[in-house]
């Protein structure tokens, strides 16, 4: 199967979205989205069901803020869901929304300015509808556009992340099957081996599956690094010193197509905060970390990951409102 009519059918939508007023949306989403649509999407949105509650609380505001909004998508695939026995198809698209930033969205002051909002989108197609959607974003990226400080100094860097080094991650066209089983092998041994309950040094465990010089995308709070040892000390291990109790790793969807691939996970699995991660106190609270990852495979290894964590949410668990606390607090 090359999924040419699941990826139309999204590149569709995308198009009749981007082009429409927001007065519009609501009846391009009833076009595209099945009425009985379930639509994922981070804190403060979390589920949404048909396309009426999906433009409303989500596109129309969204697109009153960021005005003249353009899509600039990255990376664009499509492929069998492995969680559910390879039987629903779904599209993946990632890049950044980027619009002048007009109007208040989420009590983020606008600045008149461009703004990037990062995001990844996870849409499953049935007979020509779409049918579910997780769709992430980097709201505490936004607020540091916005002059914002959502957290303290992070670990690594956060930048507008750009796209593959490759520039080949559109795959708006068929790919070799061979491929994508290839890359769909290095991520579930990637997700074995990241358990933490492996015996090896941490360096030695990542490069079991990850090449030297991997660049690894995180998210605004925690940054960007590259090379094993730099994302094992500047994200890896200080995540895993900070945290207790992980759960096991469940996802809602997982697939590759070409050498690129992802999953997502609502949530991937729960943790407890022993203190001192992005200069957090502890808790007692177990946490849900809600995540996408998309990959690039070069060879037999891993090359890229861009990571979507919906920290609004995990902090939110633990007591901390940042959505609420920075909108008290005046652009810098």
């Amino acid at each position: 199967m090359d999924f040419q009519a699941e990826k139309a059918q999204v590149r569709a939508w995308y198009a009749a979205l981007d082009a429409a007023a927001p007065d519009e949306i609501d009846s391009v989403a009833a076009r595209f989205l099945a009425p009985d649509c379930l639509w994922r999407g981070f804190h403060p949105f979390g589920e949404l069901a048909g396309p009426g509650a999906v433009a409303a609380a989500f596109w129309q505001p969204l697109r009153r803020a960021l005005t003249r909004m353009q899509r600039r998508q990255d990376i664009f695939l499509a492929g069998r869901n492995e969680i559910d026995g390879f039987t629903s198809v779904w599209v993946i698209s990632m890049g950044h929304l980027m619009g002048l930033f007009d109007a208040p969205w989420l009590g983020i002051a606008p600045t008149g300015k461009m703004a990037f909002l990062r995001y990844a989108e996870f849409n499953r197609v049935d007979a020509g509808r779409i049918t579910e959607t997780a769709m992430f974003f980097d709201i505490p990226h936004l607020m540091m556009q916005a002059g914002l400080q959502p957290f303290p100094p992070q670990t690594a860097a956060h930048l507008v992340q750009p796209g593959p080094a490759t520039h080949d991650g559109l795959l708006f066209g068929p790919q070799p099957a061979a491929e994508g089983v290839a890359t769909l092998a290095v991520i579930n041994a990637m997700i074995a081996d990241s358990d933490w309950k492996s015996p090896l040094p941490l360096e030695q465990e990542l490069a079991h599956t990850w090449h030297d010089d991997m660049i690894w995308w995180g998210p605004a709070g925690i940054g960007a690094t590259c090379t094993i040892a730099r994302y094992a000390r500047q994200h890896a291990a200080p995540f895993r010193a900070a945290f207790a109790d992980r759960s096991t790793t469940t996802h809602r969807c997982r697939l590759a197509e070409g050498h690129y691939g992802g999953f997502f996970g609502w949530p991937n699995f729960t943790v407890r905060h022993k203190g001192g991660f992005m200069g957090m106190p502890g808790s007692a609270t177990t946490g849900e970390m809600r995540v996408i990852d998309i990959y690039r495979r070069a060879g037999d290894k891993l090359a890229e990951n861009w990571v979507f964590v919906d920290l609004l949410h995990f902090w939110k668990t633990q007591g901390v409102d940042i959505l609420a606390r920075m909108a008290e607090v005046p652009r810098t």
